[in-house]
């Protein structure tokens, strides 16, 4: 099942004062200049399919400079039913974030996550290979909501307990005597929640090396080894209450948790080397879209529903040969929706012309779009 944006109203929203934007076919080219606003088209629909930015995880600060709210509306078709969904976000600020999915209050946001799925690949991905190790459990723990809502109630869970676990910690630190038994409710929901939370992680990711490492072997061409290793202290038959037993003094010390799978991690490699440190910015942006891609396969496998491709700036630093393979492949019939900015129009119809696919382009100005029909 394809799940098509074919309407996207914008009120308000960063540098949009009120603009609708049509999207008639399967690929549509965001066309301009950087800060023209194409990425905002982009971070519109991220929000309407995981009801934040993906960009700014402050709501007030995209509301447009001046006003005081934004708006956000889009209607999906889905290609099983004949008809359309109309899904709105409505920020106004010091007021709750309102989500409405055909008119009808969306009470629980996490209860949206995974209705309407959506990819997005951009120039910020880079975190996913440079940054610490919260990016990497970020990426998991995002892409493992969209299908498990038991794994994002166990997951916001175990947050919660693990602040709490935190603030005891800092307040007995004053103390003269150390009272661990304090610690033992918090370390049975730890252990709860986030034994189940770890034993979905290590699936997914088995599951998830196969898919990507056959993406990453055809975006180079065959030419390149790729790895992930999923990195956890929970090894060799060690259980998550026996870890913050063997660790509370160090945390009594420190005044924090410095055991539990809020510490896992995923490690990447090229051919057995770490890409942060020996892979090149091509191979570094071909392993993120090659992660990008396999979440969109995975996703797709599990929800029968063909999550939409936002693909933000990704023709930079990558060669002809794997700008051609990437497109190819993703013109084929297993993606549906796609859309992508660019800052050169030229670029776009030598791309598609060369795999003989068509694009709709919409020139974007200053906050303002102009379509300029097929190429």
């Amino acid at each position: 099942m394809v799940m098509h944006l074919y309407q996207l109203q914008l009120q308000t929203f960063k540098n949009y004062f009120s603009e609708q934007v049509l999207f008639p076919g399967k690929i549509t080219s965001l066309v301009g200049n950087n800060g023209a606003g194409k990425t905002n088209i982009l971070d519109a629909v991220h929000y309407l399919s995981f009801c934040k930015s993906y960009f700014n995880v402050v709501d007030k600060d995209n509301i447009s400079h001046g006003c005081d709210h934004f708006s956000i509306t889009g209607k999906f078709r889905s290609s099983s039913e004949a008809s359309s969904d109309t899904v709105l976000c409505n920020v106004r600020k010091n007021h709750r974030k309102v989500f409405k999915v055909n008119g009808k209050d969306i009470q629980r946001l996490a209860d949206h996550i995974g209705r309407i799925p959506s990819v997005m690949v951009s120039p910020y991905d880079n975190n996913l290979i440079d940054g610490g190790s919260d990016e990497r459990r970020r990426y998991i723990d995002m892409v493992i909501s969209q299908y498990d809502k038991l794994y994002l109630d166990d997951l916001i869970a175990y947050n919660r307990a693990l602040v709490q676990r935190n603030l005891l910690l800092k307040q007995m630190a004053g103390e003269i005597r150390f009272d661990k038994s304090l610690l033992d409710p918090w370390d049975e929901q730890l252990t709860k929640f986030g034994t189940r939370i770890s034993e979905k992680r290590k699936k997914f990711v088995e599951e998830f090396i196969p898919v990507f490492t056959g993406l990453y072997r055809h975006l180079s061409d065959d030419t390149e080894e790729s790895g992930i290793q999923y990195v956890s202290q929970l090894g060799s038959g060690i259980t998550l209450h026996q870890l913050f037993e063997q660790s509370v003094e160090k945390d009594r010390i420190l005044k924090y948790t410095t055991a539990g799978i809020h510490k896992d991690d995923l490690q990447f490699t090229l051919a057995g080397v770490p890409v942060k440190r020996f892979g090149s910015q091509g191979q570094q942006k071909s392993f993120i879209i090659a992660l990008k891609l396999s979440q969109f396969s995975f996703l797709y496998r599990l929800l029968n529903v063909r999550p939409v491709l936002l693909l933000d700036d990704i023709f930079d630093k990558l060669d002809r040969n794997r700008i051609e393979r990437l497109m190819d492949l993703v013109n084929n019939d297993n993606y549906g929706q796609i859309i992508i900015t660019d800052t050169n129009a030229e670029r776009i119809n030598t791309i598609f012309g060369a795999i003989k696919a068509d694009s709709d382009i919409i020139h974007v100005v200053d906050g303002r779009v102009h379509a300029n029909g097929m190429h």
